[in-house]
Parts: C-alpha cells; structure tokens; sequence
C-alpha cells in the first residue's frame, strides 16, 4: 500500500471568517487580532459549528446547543450557517492556494489538502513549502491558518489542527502512527464508534489501531476495517485536485477613484460585454448578477440582482449605475469607487433562453418592452403588483420592480391571524372608503365589546348612494398589538351584498368603512 505525502491546510472557524469578510461587519483574521466587538457563534439545527476566539474566551464551544452557549456569553450574537456562503468565501483563497501550488483538493470550506511532493520540490523542502503558502495567504489576511504535512490526508489533518502555537506540524515518513497513537478516537468523526469503542474501554486511536483487524471487521464491518487502517496512520486515500472552474467574473479597478456613477458604469462597459461573452462562451447565459462595489474609505456595497430573462452587456450596465443610485441615497458608499466586481450568481443552459422559431410571442414582446423602459426610467421605474403578507388588504399589495423576485416568501408565509382567506377582493382601495350602515329603523349598527351586533344590518351607504343589504355575514375580529397601548387596534369585517356588488366593510370605534369590493 503506497500512502501519499499530503499537506493540508486548516482554516480555524472558517464560517466565522467567512462571515466576516463577505458582510464586513467584523474584522478578519489577522486584521484587528483579538480586537472584534462582539462575540460570535455559527449555529447549524441549534448547535455551534464556530465560534469567534472572544466567544471562545468566554467558555462557548463547538457543539453546545445555543441555550447552553448563551448561558456561557449573554452577549453572544448567533448567526445561521450558511453553506453556500462559507463556499463563496473560500473560492477566492482556493485560487491564491493554486496560484503557489496547483492541484487542491477542498476537502470542505476551510479545509483542502495537496500532494507535498511537487511543491517541496520546488521550494526546496516540505517546511519551506508551508512557509511559502502561509506567507501569501497572510498578505490576504488570513494569518491563523495551520499546515500539517504526514503520510496521508487523515494524518496531515491531525497534525494541523494539533493544539500548540507552531503554524506548521511536519509528521516525519513512517511516524503517522506514533503520532496519532494518543489521539481520542473522536478524530475519527464517528460520534457512534466513538461512543461504542469508549464502552469497551478504547479510548485512543493507538488502542483501536492495536484491536484484531478480524475481530474489528465482524463487529464494525468494512467501514470499520477501514477506519481502523486510518487510525493506524496507513492511510491509503490520495489527494484528488479538482478541475479549477472557468473565471466567468470581472473586476475593474479604478485609479483615480470615481466619484460619478456615470463614469463608473461608462468604466465598466468592456468588462460587462467581457462578462456576457465569457458565460455565452460556456452555453451559459447569466440570470442572476452579483456587484460588489468598493469605496476608496473601505465601504463595500453588494447585491444581487435578478433579470426576468437574463442579463445582456447593457442590463450589467445598468445594475451597476441603479446600485450606485442606490447607495448614493443610503449612503452606503460615502467616497470615490475605486473597484467593481461583477460576477454570477444564478446561470442558466442559453438553450432555454433562445427564440422561439415561429416567433417570440406577447409575453416577449413585453418583456422587451418593460425592459426598456425600465432601462430608460431607472430601476423603480416599472413596478409590477405582487401579494405579500399583512392583515389588511391594503399592506398586502406589494410593488416590487420589474425583473425582481416577488412578495418576501418568509413575511407572506407567516401565520397573520385575522387575515382574510382566498377568495380575495378585486378592487382594493388604498384608504378605505368611509359609508354608513343603518338598521331598518335608521339607527347606525355597531359592535359591542362581545362581538355582538346592536341590529342586523338593512342598508348602507357608500359614495353618497344608499343600497339595499341582501345578505350580509360577519362579524371577524381583526385584533393587532393587544399590548401595545398606543399602537393596539380592534376592527370587526363583514362581507355585504347589496343589488350589484358585493363589498368587504370595517367596523372600527364604530366607523364604518370599505376595504374592498368583490367585482
């Protein structure tokens, strides 16, 4: 059996630093050392993944649930694990890896792994090797990571993530397994065989490696079989480098920075024609468009940005001016950009995106239509409705520019009790319509404290025309921030039907008025 001299890099709580350095909200590693403002945990399904090295220091840890990391650090913030975000963070520090040293495998965000050979060569030993990839990846900013260099990924994994201040561990050909003979037998990550070996007494990598290899394959099978190989430092695996994908992003780098959005879209008119041939290159045509803007004071704006076909030279154009816009008007960027970055978020096959071969069709044709108006007005300047979520019908309609995703799924989903169930209204008015609802003797019906009517409704009056009520049904308590004094508000719905129409009323402090009309 032939073990690979491997060498693996580990990035100490990768999702933390992912997090950092994609919303800098805190400093990376190496930037501000032990300096961050507050805490910080990474939970998945409850259960800390990383945590900071402030929330280390006070007592949190990997796989504490999150009552129990909070009771640790009151002050702690927890934020959700984001695979894909600890993916694109890592992209970019895979390709300065490769740049030193070609074929990386990336075991998981945070974590990739090299054959030794070629670049110790190179470089002129194993150490020097490290030392070379440590010293370009701390110009990046990364100045915690750890090298571990041993017979076999498994092994050169361990030796990075062995406790002690030196950044590179170099388990010398043939020592892999006195190294990882003292090790617990949860390196192995198999919280079962590590549970089941702890009842019989092993508690060590060594004291597995030692067990009968035929007594370990009747017991654990051949997983077990293997995982006794891995703890025995006769690790057989070799290191697989992955195919580097194709660069589809550009990035332009303005020097003196710009301080007008024009000339900054007028900058990046090649790089976006660049960008659309690079996809278009590959079958590909991009559908959702990531800008990252720079300022010359270190502010960064980042959005993505959906097209309801896919995007063009000119529509990259115009995402770039519309979030400079933006910005300008939140003061997101407050100086000169000095760098944009515009890369894909979301691609489609081009073949689902070509004309049809008897034409376009309508829907196209507007599409094409809004499009350019929209180039020509802004980016709010074509507003298409969409159903969002509330309690009045009002709050419900949502306006969201054309070509962008619909009402947020997560508000419209949640449970807005007193909401008005499907069917809905036609007609929705902005400001209810203030009528009146009498009784058959004239007298104006209310609703008492109970819900009850005072009479049943006969007529009612609406844009000074008075209509008979056929049938009406109701009333529904529509109740919001009982606890709030100030805020609270208690209104009763009826649905009413008169010779024409049919008509959704509020009752509120014994006003009436209309929300909607069913037509």
């Amino acid at each position: 059996m032939t073990v690979v001299r491997s060498l693996v890099l580990w990035f100490p709580d990768w999702p933390v630093t992912a997090l950092a350095r994609e919303t800098g909200a805190f400093a990376p590693q190496g930037e501000s050392g032990e300096d961050r403002e507050q805490p910080i945990a990474v939970l998945d399904k409850g259960i800390v993944v990383a945590c900071s090295a402030l929330a280390r220091a006070e007592g949190v840890r990997r796989g504490q649930r999150r009552r129990d990391a909070q009771a640790h650090c009151p002050r702690l913030k927890v934020v959700a694990s984001d695979p894909d975000r600890d993916q694109r963070a890592f992209a970019p520090v895979v390709t300065r890896i490769e740049q030193i040293a070609p074929g990386v495998q990336v075991i998981r965000p945070g974590l990739c792994a090299l054959r030794a050979r070629g670049p110790a060569r190179y470089y002129g030993g194993e150490a020097a090797a490290a030392g070379v990839i440590l010293e370009a990846l701390a110009e990046q900013g990364f100045a915690e990571v750890r090298v571990g260099v041993a017979d076999g990924p498994f092994t050169a994994e361990q030796a990075a993530r062995a406790p002690g201040r030196a950044a590179v561990r170099v388990v010398p050909p043939g020592e892999a397994e006195a190294f990882l003979a003292p090790l617990p037998v949860s390196a192995l990550e198999e919280p079962d065989l590590a549970h089941l070996l702890g009842r019989l007494g092993v508690q060590t990598l060594g004291g597995f490696a030692a067990l009968d290899p035929e007594r370990v394959r009747e017991r654990f099978g051949e997983r077990g079989l293997r995982l006794r190989a891995l703890a025995a430092g006769a690790d057989s695996r070799s290191v697989t480098p992955r195919t580097p994908p194709v660069e589809l992003h550009r990035e332009v780098a303005f020097e003196p920075p710009l301080e007008l959005a024009e000339q900054v879209a007028f900058g990046m008119r090649i790089a976006a024609e660049q960008f659309i041939a690079g996809i278009g290159a590959q079958g590909l045509v991009c559908t959702e468009l990531r800008v990252e803007l720079t300022g010359e004071r270190g502010e960064r704006s980042e959005r993505v940005w959906l097209h309801p076909g896919s995007f063009d030279g000119a529509a990259v154009v115009d995402r770039v001016r519309w979030q400079l816009a933006e910005d300008a008007q939140s003061e997101v960027l407050r100086s000169g950009v000095v760098s944009a970055r515009i890369s894909p978020e979301a691609v489609d096959a081009a073949s689902h995106h070509r004309p049809a071969i008897f034409g376009s069709g309508p829907e196209e044709k507007v599409h094409h239509a809004l499009s350019r108006v929209q180039a020509m007005l802004g980016h709010r300047g074509v507003l298409t409705p969409a159903i969002g979520g509330g309690r009045w019908l009002a709050e419900r309609q949502v306006l969201v520019p054309w070509g962008d995703r619909a009402a947020p799924t997560a508000e419209r989903a949640r449970p807005w009790p007193g909401s008005l169930p499907a069917p809905l209204p036609a007609t929705v008015y902005p400001e209810p319509r203030p009528v009146e609802v009498v009784a058959e003797t004239g007298v104006t019906v209310e609703v008492d404290e109970r819900g009850a009517l005072t009479a049943p409704p006969a007529r009612f009056t609406e844009g000074g025309r008075r209509r008979a009520i056929v049938s009406w049904a109701g009333p529904w308590p529509l109740n919001e921030r009982e606890w709030d004094a100030v805020r609270r508000r208690r209104a009763f719905r009826f649905q009413i039907v008169d010779d024409r129409d049919a008509w959704l009323l509020i009752c509120e402090g014994g006003r009436w008025s209309a929300e909607a009309r069913y037509d």
